[in-house]
């Protein structure tokens, strides 16, 4: 029978990825909404840089006022 050595000691690359997949599980639900937040700024800034879409936001069909009941 074999006697029992010295465990094998991981790889510092093993080690790293091993760290940055503990990392990932512990802070999975901050990650992914700071994600989710950038992704929908991106959007939106997308959207309101375009000039056909910005009118949108600046003028009424109507032209009224903004506060039409003052």
């Amino acid at each position: 029978m074999r006697g029992r050595g010295a465990p094998m000691r991981e790889s510092a690359l093993t080690r790293a990825v091993n760290s940055v997949f503990k990392f990932f599980r512990l802070a999975e639900f901050e990650i992914l909404f700071f994600l989710f937040l950038l992704i929908a700024f991106l959007i939106f800034k997308d959207l309101t840089s375009r000039p056909e879409y910005n009118q949108i936001l600046l003028k009424k069909p109507n032209g009224g006022d903004f506060w039409p009941y003052q």
